[in-house]
């Protein structure tokens, strides 16, 4: 089978490259997938690149998404031929993951691959839709409606943020999407954002700890400065679900949004998400995801292009959804 493989020399230096390796390397676990599609996350790009403390032994195969067809199974809730979607649970990072043509984990890891989603559109969703989608529901359970005004989304160009505008828009928001690369506007006019917000309008804290109430829900991808501004122009009640850090991990915020106006921060994690959680999650998925607008995210991609992808996601310059075929 072959797989990408990641190693450390003996001056801890790291490398990767695509490899024939032997079926019987694949780690212990009940279910064994013949893998189709896997996609590029940040934490691909550090597993890929210098581990970023995320890899616990090396020689290491990356991939923490994968989606594909049972091959064996030792679980009755799972037989040959299933397709199956996993995302999170720490595979791809502590566990071998899904770059290679095959994946062995353990059942209670994986999902049915919903009704309506092929495995390819699931790996263009991947763990970046799986939380945009898991943020849209948080802030639906927390009073967000259609019609109560415009959703910020952050990061609105990232793999997340490029989910959450389109699932928004779909649903009948206003969005407002945040980049700081203006060469993407057109990009998210055509996933739904109503509105272009530059990065550099929100980029800097300010002394005031209220600012005018504007938003009435928001997905952030970018955390730090930003979201403490963004927290500080939330309407009143409104929520914020956080979803990245891709600007700092710092909150340079106070307490004064939540204390005055019933601001929400919700943190949305989607690697230990319970079971039935992430079955909700997929089903909205494919009910509440536009496929036109997913097919127009796709960057395609194969194993040997991986090494790039990742310093490139490292590196803020990738776009919507890369999907790698693991047989191309």
């Amino acid at each position: 089978m072959r797989a990408l493989i990641v190693e450390k020399d003996d001056e801890g230096k790291t490398s990767a490259s695509v490899q024939e390796i032997d079926e019987a390397r694949l780690p212990d676990g009940e279910v064994t997938v013949a893998v189709e599609y896997s996609t590029v996350n940040y934490k691909d790009g550090l597993c890929i690149g210098p581990g970023g403390g995320l890899v616990r032994n090396y020689p290491h195969v990356p991939g923490v998404d994968f989606a594909g067809t049972v091959e064996a199974s030792d679980d009755p809730r799972y037989a040959a031929g299933d397709k199956v979607v996993l995302t999170g649970w720490r595979v791809g990072e502590a566990y071998w993951g899904g770059y290679a043509e095959k994946a062995r984990v353990k059942a209670d890891w994986l999902v049915p691959l919903p009704t309506g989603l092929t495995t390819r559109a699931s790996m263009a969703v991947g763990t970046a839709g799986f939380t945009a989608m898991l943020a849209v529901m948080a802030l639906e359970d927390h009073g967000m409606k259609p019609g109560n005004g415009e959703v910020l989304v952050t990061g609105a160009s990232g793999g997340v943020g490029s989910v959450a505008t389109a699932i928004l828009a779909n649903l009948g928001y206003e969005v407002a999407g945040v980049t700081g690369r203006p060469e993407t506007a057109d990009y998210l006019k055509s996933l739904g954002a109503t509105r272009i917000v530059a990065r550099e309008e929100l980029s800097e804290t300010v002394k005031r700890p209220l600012e005018a109430e504007v938003w009435a829900g928001c997905v952030d991808a970018v955390g730090g400065a930003m979201l403490a501004r963004v927290l500080g122009q939330m309407k009143y009640g409104a929520s914020v679900s956080a979803v990245g850090l891709s600007g700092g991990a710092g909150l340079p915020a106070t307490v004064i949004p939540f204390l005055l106006r019933g601001v929400n921060l919700l943190g949305i994690d989607s690697v230990m998400q319970p079971f039935e959680n992430r079955v909700r999650a997929w089903e909205r998925v494919a009910k509440d995801l536009p496929m036109d607008k997913l097919e127009a995210m796709i960057q395609p991609a194969t194993l040997e292009d991986l090494p790039k992808l990742g310093a490139d996601i490292l590196k803020g310059q990738v776009k919507g959804r890369v999907v790698v075929d693991v047989n191309a």
